[in-house]
């Protein structure tokens, strides 16, 4: 389901088991990412797979990357692995206007 930040961040609140998922690369996630965020990166396609098949399928997920095109790529592969709660954020990092960190 795609959902604005605000109603991301309300969903996110709401949840008992929630996990916040940045699908970016090593770089981008080094250089800004959301604040308790694990990153596991779509774009190496087995990794995403091993990483997200370990994943307990009865969390909800709060998915982004730089402009919400690869999360939600994410948020497919994920219901089409059983996942029934991700939540892809529409606009991604870029649209951000919460706190973040840096490595």
């Amino acid at each position: 389901m795609d959902l604005d930040q605000i109603d991301w961040i309300k969903n996110k609140k709401e949840e008992d088991r929630s996990v916040i998922l940045d699908v970016r690369t090593e770089e981008e996630y080094n250089f800004g990412h959301i604040k308790k965020s694990i990153l596991i990166d779509i774009k190496k396609p087995d990794s995403f797979m091993k990483a997200i098949l370990k994943l307990k399928k009865n969390n909800s997920y709060y998915v982004y990357c730089r402009s919400g095109v690869r999360s939600e790529m994410a948020c497919n592969l994920m219901k089409a692995n059983g996942f029934l709660k991700t939540y892809n954020l529409v606009g991604g990092f870029l649209k951000w206007k919460g706190e973040i960190e840096t490595i």
